[in-house]
C-alpha cells in the first residue's frame, strides 16, 4: 500500500485513484476476515441456514404447479394422494423457511455482535497504544467518531443488511434455477434482465462510493467541532463565540445535509430503476407465456409458476438495493477504522528489553538529535549528564525545548538520533512498565477520572493502602481540603475533577506522582497553575520528597526530579539550573552561580524579581 493511503494519511480525501481504492478495499475486506474467523463456526451455521432456508421457500411455486397441472387432474379421477402430497409438501417447506429464518436472524444478530465487541475492543486498545505524536496531530472528535458514527454504520450492516444480502441472492439464485427446471426460454428472458441490473449496480456503486467517502469526512468534521466547542466550552463563553460555533456548526450540518442528499438522490435512482426492469421481465414472461399456452406449448399451471417465480425473482432487489447504500456507507466507515488500525505507534516495545525493575536515577544524553516528524531539527546534538539524585531545573523561553526534553526523558517521544540512557540502560530498550514505574511525569494539565479522590491518587499504584494514600496526600499538602470535601477521600471528583478547584486538582496529581515513587520525578510547568498560597504549601512538600527514596531506586541519592517553570520561585529548590535556548543548553550551574553570572538566567531572575514588587 502506498504511503498516500497508509493508515489515517489523506483520509479525508474522498476521490481516491483506482489503485488507492483498491488498496483501501484490499485493507477493508482483510479486517472484515479477521473479525470473522474467531467466530467462523458460527458465520458458517449462518450460511447454512440461510442456504436451507432460501431453498425451502422458492419451492412453493414448482409445488403450486404440481397440484394444477398433476394433483387436480388426478383428484378428477378419484385418485386425492397427489393433492395431499402437494399440500403436505408445502405446508412442510413454509415451516422449514419458517424455522430457518429464526435460526438464521439471531444467528446473524449474535454474529454481528461478537464482531463489533471485538472491533470496539480494538479501536480502543489502539488509540491507547499509538503514540503521544499520533494523538496531537489525530484529534480527539475523529477517534470518537471511529468509537460512535463509523461503528453504528458497521452495527447496521452487520445486524440485517449481510443476511439481506445473503439470503436476497441465494433466493434469486434458486429461484433462477427454478424457472430454467420449468421453462429455459423464460429463464432465459430472466437471465436477460440482469444485465441492465449489472449497469445500474456498477453505476451506482462508482457514484456512490464518492459520496458515502465524503460523508464519513463531513460526519468526523462535525462530531471534531461538536467536541472541542464542548470541551472548551468555557472559553467559548468568556470570548462570546457562541454566534460564530454555531455558524460554522450550521456550515458544517449543511455539507452533511448535501452529501446525505446526495447519496439519496442515487438511491433514489436505483431502487425504481430495479422495480422497472424487475416489472418489465415480468410482463415479457407473461406475454411469451400467454402466448405459449394458447398454442399447447405451455400448461397453466407452469405458466403460473413461472410468472410467480419471476415476480420473486426481483423481490429481494429492492431489500438488496437497501442493502448497497448501507454496504457503502459501512465500507467507508470500515476505511477510516482499518486506517485507524494500520498505524504504528513511533514508540515501539523493544525486540530484547533489558530488565531495570529499581533504577537509581541517572540519566545520560548522548549526542542526542531531535525532530518532530519530518520536520527541522529541534535538539541538535546534545550531550548532558544528571546524576541520580539530582533536582535540575530547565529554564528558557517559550519553544526554547523545555517540554522536549522532558518528553524524551518519558519516552513520549524517541530520540532521532544518539541515545538516551537511565542507569547506563538505553530508554529503547527498556519496558513500558520498567519505564512507567521509574519515570513519572507531572504535567500543567492535572487530569483527572471519574471517580474518588482516593482512586485517583492511587492511578500509578491500585495496590496502595488508604494510609499511603493519605500520607501522599499528607506530604503534598492536599491532606486539609481533601477532608474538607463532603466525603473525604470517598469524593467523586466528577467528570474531569468538575468538583474540585485547578489548583486542588493538581495537588491530587502531585500526590498520585509521589504515591507513585519513581527514580525520576518530572514537573513539567506543574505549579503554574496554582494560586502563591498553595504553590508554597506543594514546594515544602516537595523539597522533602524530592530527598526520600521511594521503591524504585536504589541507593542513597534520594529522587532525580526535573523541574521546568516560568516561575522561579519553583527554580529556587534545585541543586541545578539548565538554561535551554534553542534545544541547546547554554547555561549550567547553580542557581546562585548563573545569579551571579550575568547571564540569561540572572535576567530571566531579576525580571521575575522585578515582577514580585
Amino acid at each position: 500500500m502506498s504511503t498516500a493511503t497508509f493508515g489515517t494519511a489523506n483520509e479525508d480525501n474522498a476521490h481516491l485513484s483506482k489503485s488507492d481504492s483498491r488498496a483501501v478495499r484490499r485493507r477493508s475486506l482483510a479486517l472484515l476476515g479477521s473479525l470473522i474467523r474467531p467466530v467462523r463456526r458460527r458465520f458458517w451455521l449462518t450460511i447454512a441456514a440461510v442456504v436451507l432456508s432460501q431453498a425451502a421457500r422458492v419451492a412453493g411455486p414448482a409445488l403450486i404447479a404440481f397440484g394444477i397441472d398433476h394433483a387436480l387432474p388426478a383428484l378428477r379421477s378419484g385418485d386425492n394422494l397427489p393433492l395431499m402430497l402437494a399440500g403436505a409438501a408445502y405446508l412442510a417447506a413454509a415451516v422449514a423457511t419458517a424455522g430457518l429464518t429464526a435460526l438464521y436472524v439471531t444467528s446473524t444478530a449474535r454474529l454481528s455482535q461478537a464482531m463489533l465487541l471485538d472491533l470496539r475492543v480494538r479501536v480502543f486498545r489502539q488509540t491507547q497504544r499509538l503514540s503521544l505524536e499520533f494523538h496531537e496531530k489525530y484529534t480527539s472528535g475523529r477517534i470518537i467518531a471511529r468509537q460512535t458514527s463509523d461503528l453504528e454504520a458497521l452495527r447496521e450492516l452487520l445486524d440485517s443488511g449481510v443476511s439481506s444480502l445473503a439470503s436476497g441472492l441465494l433466493f434469486m439464485v434458486f429461484t433462477a434455477v427454478t424457472v430454467f427446471a420449468l421453462d429455459w426460454r423464460s429463464g432465459l428472458l430472466v437471465l436477460a434482465a440482469g444485465v441492465p441490473m449489472y449497469f445500474l449496480a456498477r453505476w451506482y456503486q462508482k457514484h456512490s462510493e464518492i459520496a458515502f467517502r465524503e460523508s464519513r469526512v463531513v460526519s468526523a468534521r462535525l462530531i471534531v467541532h461538536f467536541v472541542e466547542t464542548m470541551t472548551g466550552i468555557r472559553a467559548v463563553k468568556a470570548f462570546r463565540k457562541e454566534r460564530q460555533n454555531a455558524q460554522r456548526y450550521a456550515e458544517l450540518s449543511e455539507d452533511y445535509r448535501k452529501v446525505t442528499v446526495r447519496s439519496i438522490n442515487l438511491n433514489g435512482v436505483l431502487q425504481p430503476g430495479l422495480v422497472l426492469i424487475g416489472n418489465v421481465c415480468v410482463a415479457v414472461v407473461l406475454l411469451s407465456g400467454g402466448f405459449r399456452v394458447l398454442s399447447g406449448e405451455l400448461a397453466v399451471g407452469v405458466l403460473l409458476a413461472l410468472i410467480l417465480s419471476a415476480k420473486r425473482f426481483f423481490q429481494p432487489v429492492d431489500q438488496m438495493a437497501m442493502f448497497y447504500n448501507s454496504f457503502q456507507s459501512a465500507q467507508a466507515a470500515l476505511e477510516k477504522v482499518s486506517g485507524l488500525l494500520e498505524e504504528v505507534p513511533t514508540v515501539r516495545p523493544p525486540q530484547n528489553p533489558v530488565a531495570l525493575p529499581a533504577a537509581e536515577g541517572r540519566i545520560d544524553f548522548e549526542n542526542v538529535e531531535f525532530r518532530y516528524g519530518d520536520g527541522p531539527v529541534v535538539i541538535p546534538a546534545l550531550d548532558l549528564h544528571i546524576p541520580a539524585g539530582q533536582t535540575v531545573a530547565l529554564v528558557g523561553q517559550t519553544g526554547a525545548g523545555k517540554s522536549t526534553l522532558a518528553k524524551l526523558i518519558a519516552r513520549f517521544y524517541d530520540v532521532s538520533s544518539g541515545s538516551l540512557t537511565l542507569d547506563g540502560v538505553d530508554l529503547r530498550q527498556l519496558t513500558t512498565s520498567d519505564l512507567r514505574r521509574n519515570v513519572v511525569m507531572v504535567t500543567q494539565e492535572a487530569f483527572l477520572f471519574s471517580g474518588s479522590v482516593a482512586d485517583n491518587i492511587a492511578l500509578g499504584r491500585p495496590e496502595a493502602s488508604r494510609q499511603e494514600i493519605e500520607d501522599a496526600a499528607k506530604a503534598v499538602g492536599a491532606h486539609e481540603f481533601i477532608m474538607a470535601l463532603p466525603d473525604g477521600y470517598d469524593t467523586d471528583v466528577n467528570k474531569r475533577g468538575g468538583r474540585v478547584s485547578a489548583g486542588q486538582r493538581q495537588l491530587i496529581s502531585f500526590a498520585r506522582a509521589f504515591l507513585a515513587r519513581p527514580a525520576v520525578l518530572i514537573l513539567d510547568e506543574a505549579t503554574s497553575s496554582l494560586d502563591i498560597p498553595s504553590e508554597r504549601l506543594v514546594q515544602a512538600g516537595l523539597a522533602s520528597l524530592l530527598r526520600v527514596v521511594g521503591s524504585a531506586g536504589s541507593g542513597g541519592a534520594g529522587r532525580t526530579a526535573l523541574i521546568i517553570a516560568h516561575r522561579l520561585s519553583t527554580v529556587e529548590t534545585a541543586d541545578r539550573v539548565l538554561v535551554v535556548h534553542d534545544g541547546r543548553v547554554v547555561e549550567d550551574g547553580t542557581p546562585a552561580e548563573l545569579i551571579g553570572g550575568g547571564g540569561r538566567f540572572a535576567k530571566l531572575h531579576g525580571a521575575w524579581k522585578d515582577s514580585l514588587v
